[in-house]
């Protein structure tokens, strides 16, 4: 037998049989599996496996025995169970259309339609990015494996607010609509779910006294981090003239065209309707909207943009300095709360205003550029003075004595 120091100097890689008759002559230490690595200078012990060698990853005598123990009589409670074998993904079903394709096709005909980047957008966040990802997770494949109670679940999951729900709800049910005229299913399971509830938020605006703070609040108004400061509130006090006296959506007014403004005329072709508006402006909102300084990279073709880029990325850089705005002004409510304040309020106060001055509200709707009366009605009706006054008169006319025993001896001839 070989001494304990004159150990093989070749570490055995793999157990074969030429190897294990090897190390039956070398000592007991082999026989268990340990072999000391002093090829490379170091005397770590090896332990031998049923296919090739493991590191005992120590010196120390003791601890690879003891480890060449474990493997070669193991703990059964220790033993950890083989993995589950590999699920082999079934063979698509011809005759079925799976919810990756209809979602495909279904953003490939939004696209087509012409439909603007904000809407096929929304289109992509519920279909693509969370009725995909919740179907994978729910093991759904094909349409026919959605039904009114799994979308009443999926639907559970959204935390947006409730009208940004039932917006989502509605896209939901023109998804599935686009896959019954495609002939992929014959049932609409989102049109039998339970509509959601949304309560419509009364349109707010801005008194004379709120709006004459906002423009006081431009004064003081420091933009952190630019050189052109005193440009920058110039330019945010000409903005926020211009929203309020043409009622134009922020998008409109970022991107507005030096040439629509003709005198003291506005003329402009709404980005969202393409109906053509022409506003009369205020001489002087007109003459500084003429003279609005030039911002950091100035475009002679636009007043506020630059021309570069997406609109949508300088439409929000004016939302982030309108936001610090509002703060600046710290409008409040009769009862002493804070006031939510938004860009959308000029274009709303631009419309109540009018109202309350007695134009009519197809006059309004056009200036406002929609593309019916009955959208302005919606959002507007409770600010129509002339229907407001018909109230008043009809409940004033109720208090005359005439009219109560007119009222009583009705009552008692029905009676």
């Amino acid at each position: 037998m070989w001494g304990e120091a004159s150990l093989p100097r070749r570490k055995p890689t793999l157990c074969c049989p030429s190897t294990l008759a090897t190390t039956r002559l070398v000592s007991e230490r082999t026989r268990l599996g340990v072999v000391a690595n002093v090829q490379s200078g170091s005397k770590e012990p090896w332990i031998p496996a049923s296919s090739s060698a493991v590191s005992a990853k120590t010196r120390s005598w003791a601890k690879a025995q003891k480890q060449a123990n474990e493997i070669e009589n193991p703990d059964p409670a220790k033993t950890t169970q083989r993995p589950d074998p590999i699920v082999r993904k079934p063979k698509p079903d011809p005759n079925r259309c799976a919810i990756s394709t209809a979602v495909e096709k279904f953003l490939d005909d939004a696209k087509s339609r012409g439909l603007k980047d904000s809407s096929r957008g929304k289109l992509k966040t519920l279909c693509e990015r969370q009725l995909l990802k919740w179907a994978q997770k729910g093991s759904y494949t094909y349409l026919d494996e959605l039904t009114t109670a799994n979308l009443t679940d999926f639907r559970n999951g959204w935390k947006d607010g409730a009208l940004a729900r039932k917006k989502k709800h509605e896209r939901l049910i023109s998804f599935l609509a686009f896959c019954i005229r495609c002939g992929w299913i014959t049932t609409n399971p989102a049109a039998s779910m339970g509509r959601v509830k949304a309560d419509p938020v009364p349109t707010d605006y801005f008194p004379r006294e709120e709006f004459e703070k906002i423009v006081d609040s431009t004064y003081l108004y420091q933009e952190k981090g630019y050189v052109e400061v005193r440009n920058h509130a110039t330019r945010l006090r000409t903005m926020t003239l211009l929203m309020r006296w043409s009622g134009l959506r922020i998008s409109d007014a970022v991107t507005l065209e030096r040439y629509r403004l003709d005198g003291n005329n506005l003329l402009l072709y709404q980005a969202k309707t393409k109906l053509p508006v022409f506003v009369p402006l205020p001489p002087d909102v007109a003459e500084a909207l003429r003279t609005v300084p030039p911002g950091p990279k100035p475009n002679p073709r636009y007043f506020f943009w630059t021309g570069n880029g997406d609109p949508r990325s300088a439409v929000k850089d004016w939302q982030r300095s309108f936001r610090r705005l509002f703060k600046i002004a710290n409008i409040t409510k009769l009862d002493g709360s804070k006031k939510r304040c938004f860009p959308q309020m000029f274009r709303d106060t631009f419309a109540v205003e009018l109202l309350l001055s007695g134009v009519p509200l197809d006059q309004v709707s056009i200036l406002l550029g929609h593309s019916s009366v009955k959208i302005t009605e919606k959002h507007y009706a409770p600010w129509v003075k002339a229907r407001q006054e018909q109230l008043e008169a009809s409940v004033r006319q109720s208090w005359h004595p005439k009219a109560i025993a007119k009222q009583a001896k009705r009552l008692r001839l029905v009676r």
